[in-house]
């Protein structure tokens, strides 16, 4: 549910459809409340152009703040797949988490470190320029230098999924060595902090009819899921941490032929087999996948005359593994293509097929065993 709008150093950047609602409505306040206040006896004109002005340069500030992430996640070779901009702020989207405590804090401070260089340099040019540069300008720059600290003071909170967190993780895991220990232990942190937050913005909205109280709720309610997501993903990546596609793929696969009737391979694939998708596959090259969806789209009085091959996805448009590949790399694909497998292919043979049920009990089966 997001938008790309281009590329920077290499990474994508989309904007998330929340993005479009809060810049409406953060340019409402600027030009209502804190504009007017700060700036009187100006015109709408000012009031709309410079508030829409300052919401746009929020949005830059967290750009940049999420740049200052991928940049350094790409010095310790971790790729950056896209940074997206949320109402919240934004998120840098990694193929896998830090591999040493000293990567996870220099990648988590680089964010808040940069927000306050951006702070302090636009603060500066605020004081220094307040005498001769036009009005708008000067009301710009004097938001810029004090949301960028905001912005730096909120994601120090050490707690998920702030950078703070992260930091915070980072300096136990280099004490006790155990990133899932270190794990556990900041996202209880970050459930205090969120108990914290929902606390305030219960009592300020219902004792003292400060309905601001419900920001506090919702950061305290996205803080504690949030947390729990960040648990979920790490106890995921260190249990497939180092295993290949080929270590757990099923290599005893069903397969269909591509002139099969659709009666044909709803009788002898999908009736008996129970499974939702066969890969068609025709001298062992494989020619794509057929689901009972596919079958399913097609009425039950035609399935005599169509042929599988008729409505199979083709090859060119599945998402496929290799059995080279690591296995969150392709846990990765598995969930952004929002099926339930993957054919995995070596030199256009299929070799095996990968499903949720092999990471499942991949990760259940690793995990008992750490424990």
């Amino acid at each position: 549910m997001s938008l790309k709008v281009g590329r920077l150093f290499g990474v994508e950047v989309r904007l998330h459809y929340t993005w479009f609602l809060i810049f409406a409505l953060l340019t409402w306040s600027l030009a209502w409340g804190y504009l007017p206040v700060g700036y009187p006896e100006q015109g709408d004109v000012f009031y709309w152009g410079v508030g829409a002005f300052c919401a746009a340069m929020l949005f830059v500030s967290v750009l940049i703040h999420e740049v200052a992430h991928s940049v350094v996640a790409r010095r310790y070779k971790i790729k950056v797949n896209s940074i997206t901009l949320y109402f919240l702020g934004g998120v840098s989207e990694t193929a896998e988490e830090a591999h040493t405590p000293e990567a996870e804090l220099r990648m988590a401070a680089a964010g808040p470190l940069t927000s306050i260089v951006l702070g302090v340099a636009f603060y500066a040019l605020f004081l220094l320029g307040g005498g001769f540069l036009p009005v708008a300008v000067v009301a710009v720059l004097e938001y810029s230098g004090y949301i960028n600290i905001v912005l730096a003071v909120f994601n120090l909170i050490p707690a998920f999924p702030m950078d703070g967190g992260r930091v915070l993780r980072g300096v136990i895991w280099g004490r006790n060595k155990n990133v899932l220990k270190s794990t556990r232990l900041v996202t209880n942190v970050s459930r205090l902090i969120s108990f914290l937050f929902i606390a305030f913005g219960f009592l300020s909205t219902i004792l003292f009819a400060d309905f601001s109280g419900i920001w506090l709720l919702f950061i305290g309610l996205f803080v504690q899921s949030s947390a729990q997501a960040s648990m979920n993903e790490t106890r995921v990546t260190q249990a497939l941490l180092g295993v290949k596609v080929g270590d757990i793929m099923t290599r005893e696969v069903k397969t269909v032929e591509p002139g099969l009737s659709l009666q044909q391979v709803q009788d002898y694939a999908f009736t008996p087999f129970k499974h939702h998708g066969f890969p068609v596959v025709k001298d062992g090259v494989l020619l794509g996948l057929i689901t009972d969806e596919d079958v399913r789209r097609v009425k039950p009085e035609h399935w005599d005359e169509r042929r599988v091959e008729d409505v199979m996805r083709k090859t060119a448009d599945l998402v496929s593994a290799n059995p080279g590949d690591a296995a969150v790399d392709a846990l990765i694909k598995l969930a952004k293509a929002g099926v339930g497998r993957l054919p995995v292919v070596e030199d256009g043979v299929l070799v095996g097929i990968i499903t949720r049920g092999d990471f499942t009990r991949t990760i259940q089966e690793r995990l008992k065993f750490r424990s």
